[in-house]
């Protein structure tokens, strides 16, 4: 099951929390649902490169909430605030509500964010930069930020093949199948000249053993702490593994010396 379903659904009310937060009656749930997936088409393809990780939609009386989570806040607000005002009056015309507020918060850690990920891999294939060394390098920098495991699943015509194929490239553990395992997801694509390349990125934070706050705009806190504790675990697993490969190698010198004596 773990294998089959996106982690990030199977996860949810668990360790994560909604993208979509309001309430829809059966008359209005649909459209209300069409809204939220134009919104986010159209901010994806209006801010292209501004490293967007996910979009946030709130719904009040009247009232549209969306909260982008972004790498690059800069090219959001652009001089003075202006490019905002423009997406915000652009999103008035998209939704036709008056009352439509945005909301920018910046990712600390973009290494630890799969769309950002699967997104920087996209742009270096599509810039013809060899797509084995372009995987290589998001994993040594998420691994470097202090992620557990690492998998980047990439299929198309690779480098210009005549047959598609798929390469998967993995580092560390991502056991999909264990619910309390913080694992992101992302399904992104990068558009050749031979035709799309998909990329598929997971990245395994760590364990949440306490109760982890669902608000998808929840920034710091918890989350961050078992992501720290994570690294510190790992960092002192490591540790004991080179102390017993110290150990070993004495006792391996303690016995070759044992037999020259005989």
């Amino acid at each position: 099951m773990g294998q089959k379903a996106n982690p990030i659904g199977n996860r949810l009310g668990i360790i994560r929390g909604w993208e979509s937060n309001w309430y829809g009656s059966k008359k209005d749930y649909a459209s209300k649902l069409i809204e939220d997936h134009k919104i986010r088409t159209y901010l994806n393809a209006r801010i292209n490169k501004g490293g967007i990780a996910k979009i946030v939609i709130e719904r009040t009386l009247g009232k549209l909430i969306v909260t982008i989570h972004t790498s690059k806040p800069g090219i959001i607000i652009g001089k003075g605030g202006n490019e905002v005002d423009r997406i915000k009056e652009e999103l008035k015309k998209l939704t036709g509500k008056d009352d439509v507020q945005i909301n920018i918060l910046e990712i600390r850690r973009p290494e630890l964010d799969a769309n950002i990920v699967g997104d920087t891999i996209a742009r270096q294939i599509e810039n013809r930069i060899n797509f084995k060394r372009a995987t290589k390098m998001a994993i040594a920098s998420t691994l470097r930020m202090g992620a557990e495991g690492i998998k980047i699943k990439l299929s198309g015509r690779l480098g210009g093949a005549e047959i598609a194929r798929s390469e998967e490239f993995k580092q560390g553990r991502v056991p999909l199948h264990t619910f309390r395992m913080d694992i992101d997801y992302a399904n992104v694509y990068a558009q050749t000249v031979y035709g799309k390349i998909g990329i598929k990125v997971w990245i395994c934070k760590g364990e949440v053993l306490g109760k982890r706050e669902l608000n998808p705009n929840f920034v710091g806190g918890k989350n961050d702490m078992n992501e720290r504790r994570g690294g510190e675990e790992r960092g002192g697993r490591g540790d004991r593994r080179d102390d017993r490969g110290g150990r070993g190698g004495d006792r391996r010198d303690n016995r070759g010396g044992g037999r020259d004596r005989k």
